[in-house]
């Protein structure tokens, strides 16, 4: 199986000149405890996914050190280190967690600095390949905060100057915002809520398309609140899938700047999220899972 799909993963994306990526990856965060907070109850098995994962030729892997805390990142560098050369960690700044596991923000220019360094440590690394930094988040945990991100992301750049970072990108962000922090240095990557069922970024996914950049859906399955819907399911049966599958298969045909990074802390799943890599969905199909978010 593992040699079939590395030929698919839904093609490549350059990140960058210089980061030519797999459009299927794998995001990190279910790694971590329950609630994304303290350490998995087996450990060994999130060790598994994430060399299967890389058996499968996935070549990067979203992460962040606030995932756990620190958790995450440490079973990264214990399943990987030391990395694969075409293996490509993709990390989150602006955040923390409090004692009982909460979301609270953390975007002043030193804790992003502190962030930055902390994910190095934790990962085992040099210099991270790609930072995006989180600006938004609200009572959904996932909504647009308006407002200048000019102090944060050039606190950030002067770090990719020192070479501590190689690219940046962005999460939970307006258009404008990526519009201002392209003033300060290049976005190689907008990180946003998104999926077949959520779509209020259609018009900046086009946008980003036009301008090479990467869209990379996170919940692209619905996150802590599965999707549901009937019509999914209805086509899944149709092709003699999953619905799971179905929907990272639309957004793989949505554009072609859309990166995947579906989590999962099974091995099962995550060979039936890789299998979406090899589906194709028909105009009908197509036409009947775009009615559900319309």
């Amino acid at each position: 199986m593992s040699g079939r799909v590395k030929m698919s993963l839904g093609g490549t994306f350059p990140l960058a000149k210089d980061l030519l990526v797999h459009r299927m990856g794998y995001g990190a965060m279910q790694l971590a405890g329950r609630g994304v907070f303290g350490p998995p109850k087996d450990r060994n098995a999130a060790v598994a996914v994430l060399r299967e994962a890389v058996a499968l030729g996935i070549d990067h892997i979203d992460t962040s050190d606030y995932y756990g805390p620190h958790v995450t990142n440490q079973i990264i560098r214990e399943a990987l280190h030391p990395y694969p050369g075409d293996l490509h960690i993709v990390t989150k700044v602006g955040a923390r967690r409090d004692a009982q596991g909460g979301w609270l923000p953390a975007r002043s220019p030193q804790q992003l600095r502190q962030a930055v360094h902390d994910n190095l440590n934790n990962l085992g690394l040099e210099r991270l390949d790609v930072v995006n930094l989180r600006v938004g988040g609200g009572r959904d945990g996932n909504s647009v905060i308006p407002g200048s991100i000019a102090e944060q992301f050039t606190a950030l750049a002067e770090l990719q100057e020192k070479g501590l970072i190689r690219h940046l990108g962005l999460s939970t962000v307006s258009a404008e915002q990526v519009e201002e922090a392209q003033l300060i240095v290049p976005v190689v990557c907008v990180q946003n809520y998104y999926n077949v069922a959520h779509r209020e970024d259609d018009h900046l996914i086009d946008s980003l398309a036009t301008q090479g950049i990467a869209y990379v859906p996170y919940f692209p399955l619905g996150g802590f609140t599965p999707l549901q819907s009937d019509i999914l399911n209805r086509v899944a049966a149709r092709l003699g899938t999953t619905p799971q599958t179905v929907a990272l298969a639309w957004l793989l045909q949505r554009s072609p700047n859309i990166l995947l990074i579906p989590g999962t802390s099974s091995v099962e799943h995550l060979r039936e999220n890789v299998d979406a890599a090899g589906l194709t969905l028909s105009e009908t199909d197509l036409a009947e899972l775009n009615s559900i978010g319309a």
